[in-house]
């Protein structure tokens, strides 16, 4: 058995060099390979993480797009990463806020929402 849930299927592995002399000679092969990479790892992903990577890779490929030179769409990209770490609604915010919540000892003396009545037996 490939890929399980806590394990995703192996990939072949990634050779920097070919990948660079692919770029370096045949740009539009290049663009062609990576687009089929990056949809093959897509959808290997769970189903309910695929549209949230699909929409990821759209931003990614817009800055591509919005630079001519590389390295400035590379560093638009760094800047993503950061700002989805660190940035409003970041992962930095979210740990945060759950650091805040308050544990119950006993979810049975938890006390149930307004809105749910108890069952009767």
């Amino acid at each position: 058995m490939h890929g399980t849930a806590l394990s995703p299927p192996p990939s072949p592995p990634f050779d920097f060099d070919e990948w660079a002399n692919l770029a370096r000679n045949d740009a539009a092969a290049f663009e062609l390979r990576r687009r089929e990479v990056v949809e093959q790892f897509i959808a290997q992903a769970p189903a309910h993480q695929r549209e949230r990577l699909r929409r990821l890779q759209w931003r990614i490929d817009a800055e591509r797009r919005r630079y001519k030179h590389p390295l400035k769409s590379c560093l638009a990209i760094y800047d993503m990463m950061w700002d989805s770490l660190y940035g409003g609604h970041g992962l930095l915010e979210a740990l945060l806020a759950l650091r805040d919540l308050k544990p119950v000892d006993d979810w049975r003396e938890a006390a149930p929402p307004d809105n749910v009545r108890p069952l009767r037996r």
